[in-house]
């Protein structure tokens, strides 16, 4: 399967970071640093840093409000999140989608709700490859 979509290599830091920018929309660099405690204790600095970083690598952009910068995600979620999974499907199941989705049904709990998603998108697949 060929991947179309731009792989992001994110670090966990760079992950959360994303997530919080996508949820929030924008962020002060100090909001992006509070709202990521206390599950790292990172330095505001840290964070800082990591931000400019980021920017350096097209994956967040700023504005200036004042003396702060507030920052939002410059790539778009589902954009990251394809170029992730088409990596993930790739890498540890050799191209697979059906070796990927047996292994996360038979490795995780899965609520009837996505169980019944999952054979709605089945079914949708279905027509497409008709």
């Amino acid at each position: 399967m060929e991947n179309n979509y731009r792989l992001h290599k994110l670090g966990d830091l760079q992950l959360r970071i994303l997530q919080l920018l996508w949820h929030h929309g924008e962020m002060a660099a100090a909001g992006v640093h509070a709202a990521l405690q206390p599950e790292r204790a990172l330095a505001p600095t840290t964070v800082a840093t990591m931000l400019g970083k980021m920017e350096g690598r097209g994956l967040v952009a700023h504005r200036e409000q004042g003396r702060a910068f507030i920052y939002r995600a410059a790539v778009d979620a589902g954009e990251v999140t394809r170029g992730l999974g088409d990596y993930f499907v790739q890498r540890l199941f050799a191209g697979s989608v059906s070796g990927a989705v047996i292994h996360l049904l038979r490795s995780r709990e899965v609520s009837r709700r996505e169980l019944d998603q999952l054979e709605k998108l089945i079914k949708e697949a279905k027509r497409r490859a008709k």
